[in-house]
């Protein structure tokens, strides 16, 4: 019976050891996975950094264009103001005009006799004035 709990002994000293080395290859592949990923997180870090400083840069470009285009743009509503008001002075010109010429065709139409006499006598007057000059 002695030689039972021996041969136990020897068999839980064997398992034990196995059971302690496959233990050591886990830990040991659990830190190599440990420092991958270290060495991952690590890159990872970097290329934050860097896409960090991109983004900003991007915005700050992004934020002076903007600025840019409001500038021109209120110049632009400036230029477009003063056609607007070039149109209206055209439209005021042409509404004068169109009055003037109504004016002018009323005051025709009523005086149209007076103004067929004052073409006579124009008329004889200058040929008055051609017989003069030619003798």
């Amino acid at each position: 019976m002695e030689n039972l709990l021996y041969i136990a002994a020897i068999i839980f000293a064997v398992a034990f050891v196995v059971l302690v080395i496959y233990l050591a290859m886990t830990l040991k592949a659990t830190q190599r996975t440990l420092n991958n990923v270290t060495d991952t997180l690590g890159s990872l870090e970097e290329q934050m950094q860097g896409i960090t400083t991109e983004t900003t840069e991007l915005l700050n470009k992004t934020n002076k264009l903007a600025e840019d285009v409001n500038q021109k743009s209120s110049k632009l509503n400036g230029l477009f103001d003063s056609v607007r008001g070039v149109g209206e002075t055209v439209k005021d010109f042409n509404g004068s005009l169109r009055k003037l010429s109504n004016s002018i065709s009323d005051t025709a139409s009523q005086n149209q006799e007076k103004a067929s006499e004052v073409m006579k006598w124009g008329n004889t007057v200058i040929d008055f004035w051609k017989k003069k000059r030619n003798k």
